[in-house]
């Protein structure tokens, strides 16, 4: 296991565990955003994680309680906009990660928490978690608006999450597309692995080519997004995984990937 500041990786199987571990409720500070850099540098650099898990702690009262507020103390509008400024340079770090990323959400999210989770491919939830974006009960607004939108949350949910601050239940959440399964919270790991391990053997090529172009779909038409995906797949009939896909299928086997 290695530590990265408020997370913890392991890895196995070409599956990677990262936990959030800030008591007492995982609260987002300037220096979690290094973190998380850190842990991101740590996955690029390396070719031993075909999928990233990120979860917290059994017992953890919050899978992110939100930014942390003691952050805030003394702060004016300079500072602020230089704490966007860091923040800004961190996040995309995170969302443009070259491998599949998913959530297991054991405990309840707040703010910066949900943009966090947003932010990852697939999201898996306790049915006791709450969601919620209270930004705008300390006079501020959440920034996780076009995001939330263009995972095509419905409008109308996306406003009331926004304008009143309020909590969400697990299920309302999947109920308006966030969430891929709400499970019972025992059962949220166990779910996100074996969905990592599905994943994680599939061509680290071909996980890292469909996650850019995953990226690059943002925006595009769904014929622009069709032509990006074939020019991608394209370029990967080359790669040994690719004709050893096909040989697998013909021979009834499972396939041996070697990644080149």
């Amino acid at each position: 296991m290695a530590r990265f500041g408020s997370f913890d990786l392991q890895v196995n199987n070409g599956v990677g565990v990262a936990m959030f571990d800030r008591p007492p409720v995982n609260a987002v500070s300037i220096g979690v955003y290094e973190d998380l850099g850190r842990l991101v540098d740590r996955v690029e650099s390396s070719d031993d994680v075909r999928v990233l898990v990120l979860g917290a702690p059994d017992g953890a009262r919050a899978w992110c309680g939100g930014a942390d507020i003691n952050d805030f103390v003394g702060m004016d509008k300079e500072t602020r906009h230089q704490r966007y400024e860091f923040i800004n340079a961190s996040l995309p770090r995170f969302a443009t990660l070259s491998r599949p990323t998913v959530a297991s959400i054991n405990a309840h999210v707040v703010g910066v928490g949900v943009i966090l989770a947003g932010l990852c491919d697939l999201r898996v939830a306790a049915d006791s978690a709450t969601f919620a974006c209270p930004e705008i009960d300390f006079g501020l607004v959440a920034g996780g608006g076009g995001l939330f939108s263009h995972l095509k949350m419905p409008e109308g949910f996306l406003r009331e999450l926004l304008y009143t601050g309020r909590r969400f239940s697990a299920e309302e959440m999947r109920s308006a597309a966030f969430l891929n399964y709400v499970v019972p919270r025992s059962a949220v790991l166990p779910k996100a692995l074996e969905i990592a391990t599905t994943i994680s053997q599939k061509s680290l090529p071909a996980l890292k080519a469909r996650k850019q172009v995953l990226l690059q779909m943002e925006g595009m038409s769904w014929f622009e997004s069709y032509i990006l995906a074939q020019r991608s797949s394209g370029d990967l009939v080359d790669n040994q995984d690719s004709s050893e896909g096909v040989s697998a299928f013909l021979e009834g086997r499972k396939p041996r990937l070697v990644d080149e």
